[in-house]
């Protein structure tokens, strides 16, 4: 995994060729070369295995995903913060299968650094919510659940959400029994 300062170092050095090629009159050669340079300004911001691991996600690969990742050595050094905080969404999205405590860590991880998608967003606090509420924590994950309501624009959550509402009325809601009988003590005294 190659630090993310050495891509910007490459295509400013790709750059500086295509001006040379330029002043020779290589016109096709320089912008060629501008276009060649695009592409590692583009992954200086988009990271190539982050964007392999979301192709296996989409997929439901998720041993594939894992692998792509685990080519991220150090996250701090190859990753500008946006991708950091995609890093840390994927391992989420990942681990929330078998470990809450860790996906929890890893969401709350991947919101403090920013994720530059909204329903990205939406989605990490929307795993928040469920995971605040498994831990019977209703009020903060009520408040992850109207705020994943908020960034969720498009819509793209809502049937997910409304799973979660539903799901959070009926705990709250007092065990009712139905039947012949109210007590043990009552069942006695008519018996």
């Amino acid at each position: 995994m190659y630090n993310k300062i050495i891509k910007l170092i490459i295509a400013s050095g790709i750059i500086a060729y295509a001006v040379y090629q330029f002043t020779e009159g290589y016109i096709g050669n320089g912008i060629m070369l501008i276009l060649l340079s695009l592409i590692f300004v583009f992954l200086y911001f988009k990271n190539e295995f982050i964007l392999l691991a979301f192709l296996r996600l989409r997929k439901q690969d998720f041993d594939g995903a894992k692998k792509w990742l685990n080519k991220i050595k150090k996250p701090e050094s190859a990753l500008v913060k946006k991708q950091q905080g995609y890093y840390n969404y994927l391992h989420g999205i990942m681990v929330s299968q078998s470990n809450m405590n860790e996906a929890e860590k890893y969401f709350k991880k991947a919101i403090s650094l920013g994720l530059s998608m909204d329903h990205d967003l939406a989605m990490a606090k929307l795993n928040l919510s469920g995971i605040a509420f498994s831990k019977r924590r209703k009020q903060e994950a009520q408040k992850l659940l109207s705020e994943a309501q908020k960034l969720d624009k498009q819509g793209m959550l809502t049937d997910q959400i409304k799973m979660m509402k539903q799901n959070m009325k009926r705990s709250q809601m007092p065990n009712q029994h139905y039947g012949s009988g109210g007590s043990i003590r009552a069942q006695k005294r008519r018996g």
